[in-house]
């Protein structure tokens, strides 16, 4: 009887859903004229434009679906925001829970305590893909404790993140205390004014398949996770620039291990470059981190500092590719920063595939990174290539592909999908970030075995990406 309430209520909630459009020719002209009259389950769509100087935009609906349409517009942060004394805090403010925002530019975020950000996020679970974060002095912040919140951030690309004028505080991307954080397919680099590309005090941090990169600007760590817990780093390329400030490239535990233990980092299959004079690549907290996990990464670069900083009370580091130069690897191109590997290099069908899991997640790597902020399948014809990428030949350029037509939405148990030739990647991604992958059959997608909820189906093509919020009812 509960489920058949529940059922009905969510089956009225969604056929009820409103869209709102924002933009220059439209009746709302921008985000904060549609902020008070949206609500739960709601669609807000903007269109490919330059929104200056609107007012900070604080969203407290749930199950909301902001997006960007027609191309990305561009959210650029002015005076308003920056001299709102009371309540400044970036662009948008997201308070409500399970939300989606996508395919939307944030830029030039300040506000007098110079934690503006792109996004501020407050509530419970969002997934956040598609966007660009450029010039804020936070991309995304989680601020404060959110227990029980997941915060996945996929497709995005982060640049120019942080604060003259209170260097080292602010980064590309801060996570605060939360329960998970994903981070996947992203493109994180030259954080400037000493912030770190990522920091993540979440209890469990994800970081699959990213670039993230300083080349010129004065960062700090490329990846920061001062308080412990499970961390994986998996598939990743991770470069560190002349001109950082903190010559350590991941650090771990460095501000207390106050998370939830076991305090494990996982560090699998990237490909690891520093590229200043000196430097250390891993460094743990002294004291209590339980497993350090080092497996088939390429080391590249001075190791002034130390490769391995700190005494985990486990360590297994196995199958690494470990050399000062980075021009003995046999990249690509090195000096254009083309890190896959050529038939030459050492490192091809030198690594091994891990026997250990972290908890029940593989460390075997079945993706790639591609620029920018793509991915393909990773396939493997033997023993596994040391690093973020296996040589294989590419895949062949594919005519620009239509825009899939999809319906019904709302769907029970199949989507038939139009215009589909071309695309692959299906997958439909739900409020917590669990993602679930589906294969174009027959021209439909089948999602029977699915639970009743809100999801983001996506798919891609060659230079193309496509998404849609959908939902499953009973």
């Amino acid at each position: 009887m509960k489920y058949f309430l529940f059922a009905v209520s969510f089956i009225t909630n969604v056929l009820h859903a409103a869209v709102f459009n924002v933009g220059p020719s439209r009746t709302y002209k921008y985000c904060s004229d549609v902020v008070s009259l949206v609500r739960d389950g709601d669609t807000v769509n903007i269109d490919a434009a330059d929104y200056t100087n609107d007012k900070q935009v604080q969203w407290t609906a749930n199950r909301l679906l902001i997006r960007g349409v027609g191309g990305k517009p561009r959210l650029f942060a002015g005076s308003i925001i920056a001299n709102d004394a009371s309540n400044g805090k970036g662009i948008f403010v997201i308070k409500g829970n399970n939300c989606i925002v996508d395919n939307i530019e944030f830029r030039d975020a300040r506000v007098k305590s110079h934690n503006g950000a792109g996004i501020r996020q407050e509530g419970l679970d969002v997934l956040i893909k598609n966007c660009v974060f450029n010039g804020n002095e936070m991309g995304i912040l989680a601020g404060g404790y959110i227990p029980g919140c997941t915060i996945t951030v996929e497709y995005c690309v982060f640049l120019n993140g942080g604060s003259t004028a209170d260097p080292g505080y602010q980064h590309n991307i801060y996570i605060n205390h939360v329960d998970t954080f994903i981070f996947r397919y992203n493109f994180c680099y030259d954080a400037i004014a000493q912030g770190h590309e990522l920091k993540s005090r979440a209890d469990k941090t994800y970081i699959l398949y990213n670039r993230i990169s300083n080349f010129n600007s004065e960062d700090s760590r490329n990846i920061d996770i001062p308080n412990g817990g499970t961390a994986v780093i998996l598939g990743n390329v991770i470069e560190q620039g002349p001109n950082t400030s903190n010559s350590n490239i991941i650090g771990y535990g460095l501000e207390g291990l106050i998370n939830p233990g076991p305090h494990n980092l996982w560090i699998s299959s990237n490909t690891i470059v520093n590229r200043h004079t000196k430097g250390s690549f891993v460094q743990v907290s002294a004291t209590g981190t339980d497993t350090l996990l080092l497996w088939n990464n390429i080391l590249a670069g001075p190791k002034t500092g130390g490769l391995l900083v700190g005494t985990p009370a486990t360590l297994d580091s196995s199958n690494n590719f470990i050399t000062d130069k980075p021009s003995d690897v046999g990249f690509i191109d090195n000096p254009g920063l083309n890190y896959r590997l050529s038939a030459a290099s050492p490192a091809l069908n030198a690594g091994k595939f891990p026997s250990r899991k972290a908890g029940t997640f593989s460390l075997i790597p079945a993706r790639e990174y591609r620029d920018t902020c793509r991915w393909d399948s990773r396939l493997s014809d033997g023993l596994p290539d040391i690093g973020a990428y296996e040589r294989t030949s590419p895949a062949g350029l594919m005519p620009e592909p239509e825009q899939p037509l999809l319906y019904p939405n709302p769907a029970t148990d199949r989507i038939f999908a139009g215009n589909s030739f071309g695309w692959d990647n299906w997958q439909l991604t739900d409020i917590h970030g669990r993602t679930f992958y589906i294969q174009l059959q027959d021209g439909s997608l089948h999602v029977g075995h699915l639970p009743v909820g809100v999801y983001l189906l996506s798919a891609s093509a060659k230079g193309s990406y496509f998404s849609s919020k959908l939902f499953i009812v009973r």
